[in-house]
């Protein structure tokens, strides 16, 4: 891959996305945002250029969630309460929300808006790609990034990639474009496991079938089996969508470290998904891409990680905290057959 223009990196980021935080303790806490800042004050030759977000307005997050759900997160806001077992509410989180997902459309505006390569990052809480249409669920609440995804396309997008490497799989993005052949949705997570959906056969419907490509990883799948996916699966499919936009859930709870989950992922395995990510949008989609902030609760973890993430789709060589580790085991023959399987689903409807 060619080295990036030397360019700032878009960032949105907010206070009031540290004042979604729950009465007790829960993983999806603003100490992780702590985490991420972090990595990105401290990347070596990075340069940033804020962007301020704004609210989004119902008109806008009506084109990914229904109305009804809207005006449920109304009723809750300025209270305590929770969507589900896992997925709490402050009084301060339905704004956090909207103003994430305002974030999310700023990002979105900034990339189209720009002629040359431009990354942007998207550091938002509350999470958001397990979201769907008409509900809230795991720790979301608004869908960040398919916000953004449906912004682009009011904007005359035709073509946008959608690349989920969060540990879990992305059903609120796959909902809300299973029909549309405008967003290839691509999504590598661990199975079986939260929140239970999307295999092999969940490959889109109607005009969007083949659109929807899933690669479920069985447990301790590590930086060689994630290689593998992304050299025989992942990138030879975005290579021949040739998407204008590149959007990323970047989830960093595959990570070795993450309590919630059993893959093996280093923070510089992150870092090559990354820069194969920022291959294709340089080959395609003019080196405009955007990453959002999802899952990742070590924050160790999710500091590295994003740290390598961003060296890694800029073009850059990774830092010594972003060297390779012992701790990922070597492809196995399970996960081959987790691969092929995926494959050989794809295979109608991509040359793989």
């Amino acid at each position: 891959m060619q080295q990036a223009v030397a360019r700032p990196i878009l960032v949105v980021d907010d206070p009031l996305f540290d004042e979604h935080r729950a009465r007790g303790y829960h993983p999806e806490r603003p100490e992780r945002l702590v985490a991420a800042r972090h990595a990105l004050a401290t990347a070596s030759g990075v340069a940033t250029e804020l962007l301020a977000p704004r609210d989004a307005t119902n008109d806008e997050l009506e084109r990914v969630h229904r109305a009804r759900y809207l005006e449920e997160l109304e009723r809750l806001e300025n209270h305590y309460g929770a969507l589900d077992d896992d997925t709490y509410l402050s009084p301060r989180s339905v704004a956090a929300a909207r103003r994430a997902a305002g974030g999310a459309l700023a990002l979105s505006d900034a990339l189209l808006e720009d002629t040359g390569p431009r990354i942007g990052l998207a550091l938002v809480r509350p999470p958001g790609h397990h979201a769907r249409p008409d509900r809230g669920m795991g720790f979301c609440l608004l869908n960040n990034i398919a916000i953004a995804a449906a912004n682009a396309l009011a904007k005359g997008v035709k073509k946008i990639a959608i690349v989920d490497w969060d540990v879990h799989h992305g059903n609120g993005t796959q909902d809300a474009f299973y029909a549309d052949p405008r967003v290839l949705f691509v999504s590598l997570h661990q199975a079986p496991f939260y929140p239970g959906t999307g295999g092999t056969n969940d490959l889109g419907t109607g005009d969007g079938t083949g659109f929807t490509v899933n690669v479920p990883l069985s447990p301790n799948a590590g930086d060689p089996t994630y290689r593998a996916a992304f050299d025989r699966i992942v990138c030879p499919v975005l290579d021949a969508y040739a998407p204008e936009l590149v959007l990323v859930s970047a989830g960093f709870d595959a990570h070795a470290r993450d309590p919630l989950a059993g893959m093996r992922v280093t923070a510089a395995g992150f870092g090559q998904l990354a820069r194969a990510v920022g291959s294709i949008a340089a080959r395609h989609a003019g080196g405009r891409v955007g990453i959002f902030l999802e899952g990742g609760y070590d924050l160790e973890g999710l500091e590295a990680s994003l740290g390598a993430t961003l060296a890694g789709v800029a073009g850059r060589d990774p830092g010594p905290s972003e060297a390779p580790s012992e701790e990922a085991p070597p492809l196995s023959m399970r996960h081959g057959q987790d691969l092929e399987r995926s494959r050989k689903a794809l295979s109608g409807y991509w040359k793989l």
